[in-house]
């Protein structure tokens, strides 16, 4: 019965403001945690194979999406993670600032269309806030599997956060 509810809960939030009749077009922002990095030494590492392993399974998940827009921060890890995305839709990577969310998640919220921004472990929980919706508990180290899906509609802000590719288990 619990799963059951969790789907109806889904196409209540993503699926049926977009369906309404006659209504403004909802803001779908589906944002992610670059994905498994690997170590190199550096301040700007980039993804392991891992990594790349969950970046394609983010770009399948959202191929029928309908994404409009990709947003990164300007990290190879950022960066890498988006690019299977962005291959398999045509669209650009747009670089953004994560140093002022608020004003970035402003400038989605007011921009129709589905977006997939990618983040990082201290910026994506911030950056589900500044778009209205429930952030839950801090992104541990290791963990990579988190994406929200926040739903801004007429006023409103839903949101759910889903778990995809191999399970954080700390």
């Amino acid at each position: 019965m619990r799963r059951l509810n969790f789907l109806w809960a889904i196409v209540l939030l993503v699926i049926t403001p977009l369906g309404a009749t006659g209504q403004e077009e909802a803001v779908v922002v589906y944002l992610v945690r670059h994905s498994e990095r690997a170590e190199d030494g550096t301040d700007d590492p980039p993804i392991s194979e891992a990594g790349w392993a969950r970046s394609r399974l983010l770009a399948e998940m959202l191929r029928d999406a309908g994404l409009t827009h990709i947003h990164s921060t300007d990290y190879k890890r950022t960066l890498s993670t988006g690019e299977p995305t962005a291959e398999a839709t045509g669209l650009a990577i747009d670089s953004y600032d994560a140093s002022d969310l608020t004003a970035v998640a402003a400038l989605i919220a007011t921009t129709p269309g589905r977006h997939l921004v990618l983040g990082h472990s201290n910026t994506t929980p911030g950056f589900v806030e500044a778009l209205g919706g429930e952030a839950g508990t801090p992104i541990a180290e290791m963990e990579y599997d988190r994406l929200y899906i926040v739903t801004l509609f007429r006023g409103n802000v839903s949101s759910v956060l889903l778990r995809f590719g191999e399970r954080f288990s700390g």
